[in-house]
C-alpha cells in the first residue's frame, strides 16, 4: 500500500474513533451522572459509589481523549489511551456476558442505545482495529506533524 494511503486511512480511523469517543462522552454529559453510573453498578464490579465516580470522571475522559485525537495533539498517546479505555470496556462486557448477568444498557452511548452484550463486543473489536490503525499511520495529518515543522 502507498504512504498516502495509509496516510489517509490513519487519517480516517483516528476522526472515527474520536467521534465515537466525543459522541458517547457528550450524551452521558448531558444525561445525569446516576443514570450512567446504574448502569456501571450493572455490571457487578464496582459497588454504587464507586460507579457514580466512575459515571462523573469517565465521560470527561472520553471526551478529553476524542478532542486530542481528532486534533492529532499527543495523537500515539491519545489512540494508546483510548485503546486502553475500549480494552477495559471489553473486558467489562466480556465478564458481564460470561456471567449472565442481566445488563439491560451497557451505558456505552448513555441509557439512549442500547444492543445486546454481544453486539457491543464485536463493536469494540471494530473500534480497536480503528485504534490500531490510528496509532500506526493516523500522525502525518495531525498537529503534532504541524508543530513538528515550526
Amino acid at each position: 500500500m502507498k504512504q498516502g494511503t495509509k496516510d489517509l486511512i490513519g487519517l480516517l480511523a483516528r476522526l472515527a474513533v474520536a467521534g465515537v469517543f466525543v459522541y458517547a462522552g457528550v450524551l452521558k454529559l448531558l444525561a445525569p451522572a446516576e443514570e450512567f453510573g446504574y448502569a456501571i453498578e450493572t455490571y457487578r464490579v464496582l459497588n454504587s459509589q464507586l460507579s457514580l465516580y466512575v459515571a462523573y470522571v469517565l465521560p470527561w475522559l472520553e471526551l478529553w481523549v476524542g478532542l486530542l485525537l481528532a486534533a492529532g495533539v499527543f495523537t500515539r498517546v491519545s489512540a494508546l489511551a483510548s485503546g486502553l479505555m475500549l480494552a477495559v470496556f471489553e473486558a467489562m462486557l466480556a465478564q458481564a456476558w460470561l456471567r449472565g448477568l442481566p445488563v439491560t444498557s451497557c451505558g456505552c452511548f448513555g441509557s439512549s442505545h442500547s444492543h445486546s452484550l454481544g453486539h457491543e463486543f464485536l463493536q469494540n473489536l471494530v473500534c480497536l482495529a480503528l485504534v490500531w490503525l490510528a496509532f500506526r499511520y493516523g500522525s502525518r495529518w495531525s498537529l503534532d506533524k504541524y508543530m513538528e515543522g515550526l
